[in-house]
């Protein structure tokens, strides 16, 4: 299994899902790693207000940070290489590098032609 590496912004804790305005990608993102993880990912995340060493001792991640600044992050690291920065992925996209065609909740087929027309042909 591949390993995905989230280096957060500076966050309240450790997924920045806390306190009465938390932000709803957060939400969501925490959710798709829960989801992520439950399939079988190996998904570590490091918040910089808490965890700077594992910013400061990763070439890539101090590299990235020196070339964009904090405000570009979050970075995602898969195997080591980066794969995403500036936003969190989707969960489709968790799902692709995990290795996974698709998350079970896209599996049902959305509306579309196949649905109040007598189905499709």
């Amino acid at each position: 299994m591949r390993k995905i590496e989230v280096f957060d912004p500076s966050l309240c804790c450790s997924t920045g899902v806390c306190g009465v305005d938390a932000d709803e990608v957060l939400i969501t993102f925490a959710a798709d790693v829960d989801w992520a993880r439950q399939n079988g990912a190996q998904i570590e995340r490091f918040n910089l207000a808490q965890q700077p060493q594992a910013f400061a001792n990763n070439a890539t991640v101090r590299a990235f940070l020196q070339r964009s600044g904090q405000d570009a992050l979050p970075l995602i690291l898969l195997d080591g290489e980066v794969a995403l920065a500036g936003r969190y992925p989707k969960r489709t996209e968790l799902a692709l590098w995990i290795g996974l065609n698709r998350p079970k909740e896209a599996a049902t087929p959305a509306a579309g032609c196949c649905s109040g027309r007598g189905g499709c042909r």
